[in-house]
């Protein structure tokens, strides 16, 4: 068999040079091995091993306590925090186009997300989303790679001083079934035990057409960047920070928010579909 080191050299593959680096930083601050590393940050050694040997990147919240831990400020650290972009991006070539939604979502202080077909992706569980990434045809080996990047964004979720965050839900998606009804139900129970700045409202079926049923919108405004906007797409997810494209798209989700079910009465109705699914 092909040594993985020959398959991902650092001479041509991203995400091994940024492997390469991240290890000699571990060495050069201290830390004998990877789990002296995954102790301090409290995840998985796998996490650091897959970082180290390029089979997958860090995500941001990863890369950030790894060069927190290690010590690396100014210009050097943007030098790794770019490269860590290519990286990710060479190994989902669609997702360099929305790095910086990302990005920007990882530290933003207000996230607001709607989706007229499925569950938000910021609110998925590993098997609703498994679920949609095999029916865009990826293999089990791209899936569990997708999915786990997938959950990495929840991390916002867990942080010191986490964003203020709203999810508006079409109620069709409640009852439309990904996966198995074990799946709907373990979805819609994760909805209703995420934290309490995540604000969800359903927007009833029953009031028919509403202004976002053209498409998902995902906003994101931090600090030190302006509001980006990810919108959907036929083949791939589009990023813009047009100040008039974004500011039409906070417009719609308003819109949308004005016909949207209060948080109580939003949970009432989710408790009632998670219950149908888990009957």
């Amino acid at each position: 068999m092909t040594p993985r080191a020959q398959a991902r050299s650092p001479e041509n593959d991203p995400a091994a040079l940024l492997g390469d680096e991240l290890r000699e930083l571990r060495k050069l601050a201290g830390y004998r091995s990877q789990d002296d590393v995954a102790a301090i940050l409290g995840s998985d050694r796998s996490v650091i091993g897959k970082a180290e040997t390029g089979d997958q990147p860090p995500t941001p919240e990863v890369l950030t306590a790894l060069l927190d831990a290690y010590r690396v400020t100014g210009r050097l650290r943007r030098v790794y925090e770019r490269l860590a972009r290519v990286a990710r991006a060479r190994e989902d070539p669609g997702k360099l186009r929305v790095a910086p939604f990302y990005d920007t979502e990882a530290k933003a202080h207000t996230v607001r997300y709607w989706a007229p077909t499925i569950m938000p992706g910021i609110a998925q569980t590993a098997a609703y989303a498994a679920e949609l990434f095999r029916a865009l045809g990826y293999d089990e080996t791209q899936v569990a790679l997708f999915v786990d990047r997938r959950l990495g964004r929840q991390a916002i979720f867990a942080r010191p001083e986490p964003p203020d965050t709203t999810i508006l839900l079409w109620e069709p998606v409640l009852t439309h079934q990904i996966g198995t009804a074990e799946t709907m139900g373990e979805q819609l129970a994760h909805l209703l035990a995420l934290p309490g700045a995540v604000v969800i409202q359903v927007v009833p079926g029953s009031l028919g057409a509403n202004a976002g049923l053209g498409g998902a919108i995902n906003l994101a405004a931090s600090d030190d960047a302006p509001e980006l906007l990810v919108s959907d797409a036929l083949v791939e997810d589009q990023v813009a920070n047009n100040p008039v494209l974004v500011r039409r798209a906070s417009v719609t989700f308003n819109r949308v928010r004005a016909d949207a079910l209060t948080a109580r009465e939003s949970r009432v109705r989710l408790t009632k579909a998670m219950d149908r699914w888990q009957s």
